[in-house]
């Protein structure tokens, strides 16, 4: 390439990824709460509201057969592999993960609710699939219903606008 041509590459590239970007932030605002069983997804547009589920295939952990460490030792016979059985647990994640994720790639910013680590996990998961910059926030939060979690959402993007 000549020098100016690669000068016009990169002005047109800079002007693709502005476009993009726009684009992307003109999205609309998102917020979900998420644990480990389901994520329920909140979709702001306008005055209304749409709520998504995705639910996960993870199974409970399964507990230890066998006398209490206490009692005595547990036979090695009665207890699966736990290397299998974390492998099996963090498949089954990644693509639940994976399927949040999908249903989150046409936010405008990203509001994340839930009681434990699977907030922290997919936050890292925005990330890696460079979309953490939609991230407006992650706060910590149990049980809720579908409605309280829509005035939540809209009551959380509406204090961000103000700051």
């Amino acid at each position: 390439m000549v020098e100016g041509e690669l000068n016009y590459f990169f002005v047109w590239y800079s002007e693709i990824m502005k476009k993009i970007n726009k684009e992307r932030s003109t999205g609309p605002n998102m917020g979900l709460w998420i644990d480990h069983k389901k994520a329920i997804i909140v979709t702001l547009t306008g005055k209304d509201a749409e709520i998504g589920l995705v639910v996960s295939k993870v199974e409970k952990q399964l507990q230890r057969s066998g006398d209490s460490p206490l009692k005595g030792s547990y036979e090695v016979q009665k207890v699966p592999a736990e290397d299998s059985r974390q492998r099996r647990l963090t498949g089954n994640l990644n693509v639940y993960y994976d399927e949040v994720v999908t249903c989150l790639r046409s936010a405008g910013a990203i509001l994340i609710f839930g009681p434990g680590e699977a907030k922290v996990e997919l936050k890292k998961r925005l990330v890696k699939n460079k979309l953490g910059g939609l991230i407006a926030g992650v706060e910590t939060l149990d049980k809720i219903t579908n409605r309280q979690l829509v005035v939540n959402v809209r009551e959380s993007f509406t204090k961000l606008v103000r700051k």
